[in-house]
């Protein structure tokens, strides 16, 4: 079995910060993540018969959506999911070879394929489903924090942020150092009151979601919308009155 390096004394904890509130689901993150490790530190990443009745293939990114509340206080959620670069992830410590390994100088967890003998012990125990076993290759892959970029000085400071934060059109994404409590990722996280996910098993997640916001207002029931009198664009302006009176 694999050991944890011990952390190094002010030794960033890389991660990302996923706003709940913020994300429309639009999967922006997961294609570009595709694209851009297809061809990187990880790829290529292969699809399994992506024409056929059951396509899938290796998506170190994947959004599950879910309809939260009930009547006018439901709301549809979208829910970002990759590896979450755990303190205490057992994914690394089951790795009989130690290809699984988690980096003491940033805390990002990563798989050397040339070590991994794809024996799936660290995707039994990952309980986020974060590993994705390359069939073809015959290993286990997984999210990188895009490692080939976030320390790719040929690129301009700016854009030294994994594939999904650049691309994400919403801004739901944000990536930092959250071993600092001064930086703007954990004071993010400390005025939204981020959350770890499933805290109760012990892993210690570096990555945080942010909770969807308490709605400011709702809009008046259908059922208020006048229909005797008037024409549409008379009953249309007298019922968005009545929406922002509520604000």
């Amino acid at each position: 079995m694999t050991s944890l390096a011990p952390r190094e004394a002010g030794a960033k904890k890389l991660g990302l910060v996923i706003d709940l509130d913020t994300c429309v689901g639009c999967h922006a993150c997961a294609v570009i993540c595709k694209e851009w490790n297809n061809g990187g530190h990880a790829g290529p990443l292969p699809d399994y018969d992506p024409y056929g009745m059951h396509p899938d293939g290796v998506w170190f990114n994947r959004i599950h959506t879910y309809e939260a509340g009930e009547g006018a206080a439901g709301r549809t959620v979208h829910f970002p999911r990759s590896c979450l670069h755990c303190d205490e992830p057992a994914c690394v410590t089951v790795c009989p070879t130690g290809a699984s390994y988690k980096r003491a100088e940033d805390g990002i967890v990563l798989v050397n394929a040339n070590l991994c003998i794809g024996c799936k012990l660290c995707s039994w125990a990952c309980p986020y489903g974060a590993r994705e076993f390359d069939e073809e290759a015959g290993v286990m892959k997984k999210c990188t924090l895009c490692v080939d970029r976030i320390y790719n000085e040929t690129l301009p400071e700016a854009e030294r942020v994994p594939a999904c934060v650049a691309t994400c059109p919403a801004h739901a994404r944000h990536f930092g150092d959250l071993g600092d409590p001064t930086s703007e990722v954990s004071q993010l996280v400390e005025s939204r009151g981020g959350f770890d996910l499933m805290p109760e098993i012990g892993y210690r997640p570096v990555n945080k979601y942010l909770p969807p916001r308490k709605r400011a207002c709702s809009a008046p029931p259908l059922s208020e919308f006048p229909v005797a009198t008037g024409n549409v664009a008379e009953r249309l302006l007298g019922w968005l009155d009545r929406v922002l009176e509520r604000v």
